[in-house]
């Protein structure tokens, strides 16, 4: 036993955790250098500036056991950054990320961390030596000498200096660069104090928006009975929909609809949905969303304001965001999936129906928030709708791809099974009505050599923002006001922003207008003018979508399908 314990005293040195601990924590750096597209400048001072730093940390005291262990936030942060690099291959950990973390349920986490095991266990392997090794030399009270911090001193403060250096020529190369966005972890630190800003923000936002009024005003005389309804999905990607060309029947009922038009050439302003569907939802976008959606209230506030009757049913649980906030300001307004977690999307047409059924003359605005295609993809329909076979594969693996796909296309089918009730429902109280659906964002499933699966990514992908987009009228609506049908159709062709469409879509085919909209982006009008390609990126930015991480991959994606027609690459 006593050879035993003078082995361990003799691995475990305090010197050698001094010396091994800074390159543990400089790991995630040096993966960054790999991954990310930065000047070389900064990818070289993002190693030798950190690492410079870490050195003089670790050694700052005798009691390096106690420092290691006063270290356990950097490890955390190092620790999600590999597995967000696993995930998604590139960038630091987003705001976007942090609130992701903060708005997403339990039951997602889980069908998320179920698939990111070897992930875990790698930062596990690489971290939770030290913190042992920590423990066991406070415990023992073993420390360094003064002679033994003399060179990791040395080395942490010639490093550090020459990081300085470094730090100072990119200052002076990219004067217009925000630096500090570039150097590992003081960019992760940044982004986490504006993701509690922000959620500071978020939840003042009833004072914030006490004042806020569309002042709508009707464009034509109000029929007795209306019927609006706009459904949001979650996660539905177009390649995947039969109206989009697949080769899959993944969409049959929406492609037998004689009054249904589709939209291929839609992109969404975000890949997240905590700000794609506040978007979706009111009158901004990405070129608004960061100064106003403190301040701006939900499209629900401008139909009550004109005497509808209002209502949000959604398949979400409630995570005190702005979804919720806007979806509270309807007359009425449930969380379904709250009541079990087996909701199905399709348990949605019950509350539909019976609001419909308690508002026999009035006119009506319904929001719809389904579950959608959100992985795990299996678990987003019943057995009897698995029509595409194998489809029980969860596992995030490119090897698993095709069962994926298929339990994805089921999704996609469930979906079109979905609307088609939704229409008939509609359809059968024979007044002026209309369904308009699009989704939050799409979806990677190991679509190319990148291996990016899921959404949400610090940079989106083609497959994350090339979204759906359908609008359908009644009989009587078409008889009532053919000449807006046929600009919807006459503009089927043409590029849209989800974004910016769907609140001036739904508002123009209601006969609705403020001053807040912008009738230059209603599918329905006359005058509709195509979007420039912009994005709101981690940062509340508008930028261009050419410039917001996409790669050639998505360049040549949208050109295929001829949307970034109007960007000079």
């Amino acid at each position: 036993m006593k050879h035993f314990n003078d082995i361990i005293k003799h691995i475990f040195q305090p010197a050698a955790l001094l010396w091994v601990f800074p390159l543990l924590l400089i790991i995630p750096n040096v993966a960054l250098a790999v991954t990310e597209s930065d000047p070389i400048l900064f990818k070289i001072t993002d190693i030798i500036l950190p690492l410079g730093v870490y050195y003089l940390q670790t050694s700052i005291t005798l009691n390096i056991g106690l420092t290691v262990a006063c270290c356990l936030p950097l490890m955390i942060l190092a620790a999600f950054q590999i597995v967000l690099l696993y995930l998604y291959g590139e960038s630091i950990i987003a705001i976007d990320m942090f609130l992701n973390v903060a708005t997403t349920n339990v039951g997602e986490v889980s069908e998320l961390l179920g698939n990111l095991i070897f992930a875990i266990v790698t930062v596990i392997v690489i971290y939770l030596p030290p913190i042992i090794w920590a423990i066991w030399l406070m415990l023992s009270r073993r420390r360094l000498s003064s002679r033994q911090l003399f060179r990791p001193r040395r080395l942490g403060l010639t490093a550090a200096l020459v990081g300085l250096i470094l730090l100072g020529c990119c200052f002076a190369a990219y004067p217009g660069a925000a630096v500090m966005r570039h150097i590992f972890p003081v960019n992760v630190c940044s982004n986490l104090v504006s993701a509690v800003k922000r959620t500071a923000d978020t939840r003042g936002y009833k004072d914030s928006s006490a004042d806020f009024s569309y002042r709508p005003t009707a464009t034509r005389e109000s029929a007795e009975r209306e019927i609006y309804v706009f459904v949001i999905g979650e996660t539905s990607r177009a390649d995947n929909w039969q109206l989009d060309g697949y080769e899959r029947p993944t969409t049959p009922h929406l492609a037998a609809e004689k009054n249904l038009i589709f939209y291929p050439k839609t992109l969404s302003e975000s890949n997240t949905t905590h700000k794609s569907v506040p978007m979706l939802m009111s009158y901004l976008d990405a070129s608004n969303f960061g100064d106003s959606i403190c301040a701006a209230k939900s499209i629900f506030a401008l139909f009550n304001d004109m005497g509808f009757h209002t209502a949000c049913f959604s398949n979400h649980s409630p995570n005190h965001s702005f979804i919720d906030f806007f979806g509270g300001q309807a007359d009425t307004s449930a969380f379904i999936k709250s009541q079990s977690a087996t909701k199905f999307d399709s348990d949605l047409i019950g509350p539909l129906s019976d609001f419909i059924e308690a508002y026999p003359e009035g006119r009506l605005f319904i929001v719809l928030h389904t579950y959608g295609s959100h992985f795990n993809y299996r678990e987003r329909y019943p057995d009897s709708h698995s029509l595409f076979k194998p489809d029980n594969a969860t596992d995030a693996d490119r090897g698993n791809r095709q069962q994926l796909i298929n339990a994805y296309d089921n999704t996609i089918a469930y979906t079109d099974c979905l609307l088609d009730s939704i229409i008939r429902r509609v359809g059968r109280e024979h007044c002026n009505a209309a369904v308009v659906y699009t989704s939050d964002h799409g979806e990677d499933i190991f679509d190319d050599s990148r291996g990016r699966f899921l959404h949400a990514s610090p940079t989106p992908t083609y497959y994350q923002v090339h979204v759906p987009f359908v609008i359908w009228t009644s009989d009587e609506y078409g008889e009532n006001y053919p000449e807006t049908v046929r600009h919807a159709a006459a503009n089927r062709d043409k590029n849209v922003s989800s974004s910016k469409s769907a609140f001036n879509t739904i508002i123009d085919l209601a006969g609705l207008t403020t001053e807040y909209a912008d009738p230059r982006y209603s599918l329905a009008g006359e005058d509709y003018r195509e979007p420039e390609r912009i994005y709101l990126n981690d940062y509340n930015e508008a930028v261009e979508l050419v410039k917001s991480g996409f790669k050639e991959a998505d360049v040549v994606n949208c050109q295929k399908h001829n949307i970034l027609s109007l960007i000079h690459i």
